[in-house]
């Protein structure tokens, strides 16, 4: 049948093969894989230049330097211990307990470059460059820092189990607010649990402290 009127005829192109551009197809297959190859090895130069830049420390042991109630205290640690477990395994500092192990309950509540923190929850090898201050560098000359005498005077405690984290977590309180209200109160201790109940006598022993900030 003849073509309509108005309508080109369509031309079949034949895929062009290697060997029809004069290429092998040993030489096809080497130039294919090294462009596919080209993006892989330029990622890993990046990469390589990154890791120069970047120390990489362990898995094994390595020097560790705390500032601990103002003593600087070194060990030999790997880094995925934790601080919690570096103060009281390696420099027999145990105020601080192991309860949840997962930074909700607050038992393990130390003072980091000011602020409170889990221990159970930073690695020591994270902690190196911040002063740390545990519930046994609280005390002044062998005398009861204010806020534990009067943790002490308003029996603010029972089993005393949680005590350390309560009593490190209502002085970085008192520090910040020397006079805190009751919503302080309860903002400044929400991140410590006390498995027997006793809020009332917390309360009351902060609302009887006065600012030991500086002390």
């Amino acid at each position: 049948m003849d073509d309509l009127p108005g309508k080109k005829k369509k031309k079949n192109k034949a895929k062009q093969s290697p060997s029809d551009a004069g290429l092998s197809r040993r030489d096809f297959l080497k130039i294919s894989g090294a462009s596919a190859a080209a993006p892989l090895i330029a990622r890993a130069s990046v990469l390589s230049a990154q890791e120069a830049h970047t120390s990489v420390q362990g898995p094994g042991k390595v020097p560790v330097s705390l500032t601990v109630n103002g003593k600087r205290l070194s060990a030999q640690l790997e880094p995925r211990v934790t601080l919690l477990d570096a103060l009281r395994d390696h420099f027999d500092l145990t105020g601080a307990k192991r309860v949840c192990d997962r930074g909700t309950c607050g038992a393990c509540t130390v003072i980091m470059d000011g602020k409170t923190v889990y221990s159970c929850s930073i690695l020591a090898i994270d902690a190196q460059s911040k002063p740390i201050t545990t519930v046994e560098g609280i005390s002044q000359n062998g005398s009861l820092h204010p806020v534990q005498q009067a943790f002490v005077d308003n029996d603010a405690q029972q089993c005393g189990f949680c005590t350390p984290g309560f009593i490190v977590a209502s002085k970085a309180l008192v520090d910040s607010h020397p006079h805190p209200t009751f919503e302080q109160l309860k903002h400044g201790l929400s991140g410590n649990f006390c498995r027997c109940g006793t809020y009332i006598g917390m309360r009351a022993a902060l609302q009887s402290t006065k600012s030991a900030k500086g002390a």
